[in-house]
């Protein structure tokens, strides 16, 4: 049988093994009183677990192996932490192993003793294909899994993007609102031009723009000339004044050099979702919403609040041109799009909440996120196409994240056994 070290962890933790006359390996009988909780950072597998040998009660840890050689393999032997262990479960026992002081380690060897159930089903879903391997089985998933699973992920995932949001915080020296605005500034790139967005957000200062709020044209100027979208030449009469002010503007305020436009990416992306609109639309926000970080932590409340707080109109102008002096033939949109919303919802204003909450400790944004994001339409996506073709819709954009989570952090890599629905899968039938 061949399985990694996280299968015989799992068959620890929920005890897929006979446990009827259970024997260490020198012969005494062991009874398991507690498992321990698992451990998923350095240390022993289970900690402050509780087992009976003999008539004698241990209290301590509790490590897993494929091998009882892996305790030396791992320099198990030299590192003090695991001078506590009380259990060594092994599926092989190919050595003897002793503690510092010269005692034996007692072992179980698992070998045998798994459920048959347990095995098959862990054949079934490491055998399985395509991009989720555990497809064929996801239909016996009670729903009551699926949603945990989910939430799991979900959270997950915004632990995750409030780590970066804490690194743009240490980056502002704790300036919430410089983060809120560069936070932004990183979710208007739309991923193909996140990162360019956000060095963009480093050159300029949103308490710069924020000093010209109600004249939108400085604040796209500004925002224009940083980015390296006002060409020095073959310029219209628009491309002009947006030329002078933010000449005047870049030496009053010294701004840094400007983003090269060949950092931006134009190739393959939809002209609504050109950089240089969607930096038109920052610019109109921001005018509109001084206080930014403001606005976002209290006024856009809801999906609704939220749409009126960024329902902007771009000027003439940019409904006819995509850059400067370069018109289209086809009309753009004067306004942010459904979808464009409901993704700055999703990837700008939750995790922020969020992110927050966590720097607050006030709990009660993680539940504002949830019931925010159960308003939104979910997203669409390869992943999600991916987990409907299994007969599960995302309903929302809970669920949608929690997908692209639980897609990321465990099909992607194949982490079954670390997974809810892994996890229900592998369990023996009950009869």
């Amino acid at each position: 049988m061949d399985f990694q070290e996280n299968f015989l962890q799992t068959v620890w933790k929920y005890q897929y093994f006979d446990k009827n006359s259970l024997n260490t390996t020198d012969g005494s009988a062991l009874s398991i009183l507690k498992i321990g909780y698992h451990n998923f950072h350095e240390g022993p597998d289970f900690l402050e677990a509780q087992i009976q040998i003999g008539e004698m009660k241990y209290f301590g840890h509790v490590e897993v192996h494929r091998k009882s050689s892996d305790w030396k393999n791992h320099e198990h032997d030299v590192d003090p932490r695991y001078n506590s262990v009380i259990l060594h479960v092994v599926w092989e026992d190919d050595r003897p192993i002793l503690r510092n002081d010269g005692t034996v380690i007692p072992t179980l060897v698992l070998k045998g003793k798994i459920l048959l159930d347990v095995v098959r089903n862990y054949e079934r879903l490491v055998n399985g294909k395509g991009a989720l391997i555990c497809a064929s089985g996801l239909g016996e998933i009670p729903d009551i899994i699926r949603f945990s699973s989910l939430e799991k992920s979900l959270v997950e995932r915004l632990e995750g993007k409030a780590k970066l949001i804490f690194k743009l915080l240490d980056d502002t020296n704790k300036d919430w609102e410089e983060t809120c605005f560069r936070w932004l500034m990183s979710a208007f790139g739309f991923k193909t031009n996140s990162e360019t967005m956000l060095r963009l957000s480093e050159k300029i200062q949103f308490k710069t723009l924020k000093k010209h709020s109600g004249n939108t044209v400085i604040i796209q100027a500004l925002l224009l000339g940083q980015a390296g979208m006002i060409p020095n030449q073959q310029r219209d009469d628009y491309g002009d004044v947006l030329f002078r002010e933010y000449d005047f503007y870049q030496k009053k305020y010294g701004l840094l050099l400007p983003v090269y436009f060949s950092e931006w990416k134009f190739m393959g992306v939809r002209p609504g979702n050109f950089p240089s609109l969607r930096l038109v639309q920052l610019a109109e926000i921001i005018s509109k919403n001084p206080s930014l970080l403001s606005t976002v932590l209290n006024d856009a409340r809801n999906f609704g609040e939220f749409k009126k707080v960024f329902d902007i109109k771009v000027p003439e102008y940019w409904q006819h041109h995509y850059q400067i002096n370069k018109p289209t033939i086809k009309r753009l949109s004067r306004s942010l799009s459904a979808q464009t919303l409901n993704l700055l919802m999703i990837n700008f204003v939750v995790p922020l909440w969020f992110a927050y909450g966590k720097y607050i400790q006030d709990s009660s944004w993680q539940e504002k996120c949830f019931d925010l994001l159960q308003e939104i339409d979910s997203e669409e996506n390869f992943i999600i196409r991916k987990f409907r073709e299994c007969d599960w819709k995302a309903s929302n954009a809970f669920e949608s994240q929690g997908m692209i989570g639980q897609f990321q952090n465990y099909c992607n890599q194949k982490k079954c056994l670390d997974c809810k629905i892994g996890q229900n899968l592998l369990k023996p039938i009950r009869k």
